[in-house]
């Protein structure tokens, strides 16, 4: 398996960044709560940075644009996941 990071730079656009905001998500530490929101169901639209936990249905929030192959953690189900692209969402697999 090839690691994005390791990818070189030509050819890939830069990368957006984004301030988060609190969303009122108690379920975690307070100075973490910005990076999680809750799911609205099937009409929830997510942003660039957002990917959707498949164990615990939460919302996972990035300061950058996430892309398929990242990498990240749900604190509230402690999942490490990676992000695949599915029906122009980014949906998030479980690695343990």
């Amino acid at each position: 398996m090839t690691d994005p990071l390791e990818l070189p730079k030509a050819g890939r656009r830069p990368r957006q960044t984004f301030e988060l905001e609190e969303t009122g998500f108690n379920e975690v530490p307070k100075r973490f709560r910005r990076f999680y929101r809750r799911w609205r169901g099937p009409g929830d639209k997510l942003g660039p940075n957002e990917a959707l936990c498949p164990v615990c249905k939460v919302v996972i929030r990035s300061t950058k644009e996430l892309r398929a192959g990242d990498r990240v953690y749900c604190m509230p189900c402690m999942s490490r996941l990676e992000l695949v692209e599915e029906d122009g969402m980014l949906i998030a697999k479980v690695i343990y």
